[in-house]
């Protein structure tokens, strides 16, 4: 089968390797759509500590199942070829205790799709028994496609991250940012009863499909007005009451700290490069104005299953961010597109 394989940061081949066969508890899957994101562009420059190369990228996977393991064929999940399912990414072990105690976004043993193990930018995958072993493997709804579903992913991780700040009804929010994530963040925050969503971005006609997809109630352009000061304008000088900053900017971390209303909440979404992860930080800010700062790192399974219900439900529609449909052949031009922020939203479909 056909395969794009990381060997080195800037070598990533598409290449013809073994179709993977399914142990005692794990299932094999034909992919049908494996979507691409900003990490993908990182591992493709860089590289990642977890990643022992060779190794089939992609993360965001959807597909049916084409094979299962004698221990799956003999469990009590009734899991049978055909299925239509949706795969988490990052996997956490289950059994620590954060994970013992709910906390599975934190687990320090967690693997992930596409890093220790193969993804899913291939024709079939094999899903490993420690994603089924928490619940990892989810039935896609009917009325859900397979680009649908390998939305998913992305939007699990939006959803923990807007959990943990804490939007919810009558909040004005802002996300600075308007790549997918950011498209996500706009409609989860909606769906989470926001009042008001504002969407700022450098790249102008990036922002603009933004706007015409998601329709928040103001996009701010930097280059056209200083954001704290709009922001400030929009909210008649009190403040947003979240912040998410859905880009990987120190400069967008500090100016949405200076954004917050009384008693805001900032989301580092966006996690920063690793040579320069830190901000300078107006500590009085947060003192006086009693502010929280949260993190926010992926998702769990219970993450993934809330998205598609989600999607299912109509209620986060996410159909008309996926901009461009590429076969595997083009998996490096897709990668490529969301690198230079031509997209909103690339899917591969082997």
């Amino acid at each position: 089968m056909k395969a794009a394989r990381f060997h080195a940061p800037g070598d990533i081949r598409l290449e013809d390797v073994a179709e993977p066969v399914a142990g005692p508890g794990d299932v094999v899957i034909r992919v049908r759509n494996c979507s691409t994101c900003g990490t993908d562009v990182k591992i493709s420059r860089h590289g990642h500590q977890n990643i022992h190369p060779p190794r089939t990228m992609g993360h965001e996977i959807a597909g049916e199942i084409v094979e299962i393991g004698s221990d799956v064929a003999n469990g009590v999940e009734g899991w049978k070829a055909g299925d239509r399912v949706q795969v988490i990414a990052a996997i956490p072990c289950g059994i620590c205790p954060d994970c013992r105690a709910g906390r599975m976004t934190i687990c320090p043993f967690q693997t992930s799709m596409g890093y220790d193990f193969d993804g899913a930018f291939a024709t079939y995958c094999r899903v490993p028994a420690k994603v089924l072993a928490v619940d990892g493997l989810n039935r896609i709804p009917e009325a859900v496609s397979f680009a649908e579903a390998s939305v998913a992913e992305p939007m699990a991780c939006v959803i923990n991250g807007q959990q943990l700040a804490r939007v919810g009804d009558g909040d004005d929010v802002v996300i600075l940012g308007a790549g997918p994530i950011g498209c996500l963040h706009v409609r989860v925050a909606r769906a989470s009863g926001a009042k008001r969503v504002f969407l700022i971005d450098l790249n102008e006609e990036r922002l603009a499909e933004a706007q015409r997809l998601v329709q928040p109630d103001a996009v701010i352009t930097p280059s056209s007005s200083d954001p704290v000061e709009r922001v400030l304008e929009l909210t008649d000088g009190r403040g947003v009451d979240v912040a998410i900053t859905a880009t990987a900017a120190g400069a967008a971390q500090e100016q949405a700290l200076q954004m917050l209303a009384r008693q805001g909440r900032l989301s580092l979404f966006g996690g920063l490069p690793k040579d320069k992860p830190t901000i300078t930080l107006d500590s009085n800010l947060v003192h006086y104005r009693e502010l929280t700062l949260v993190g926010a790192n992926g998702s769990s399974p219970r993450h993934n299953a809330m998205a598609l219900d989600y999607i299912a439900t109509g209620r986060v529609p996410v159909n008309d961010l996926i901009s461009h449909r590429l076969p595997l052949d083009e998996v490096l031009d897709g990668i490529e597109l969301v690198a230079r922020g031509e997209a909103i939203k690339v899917t591969i479909e082997p």
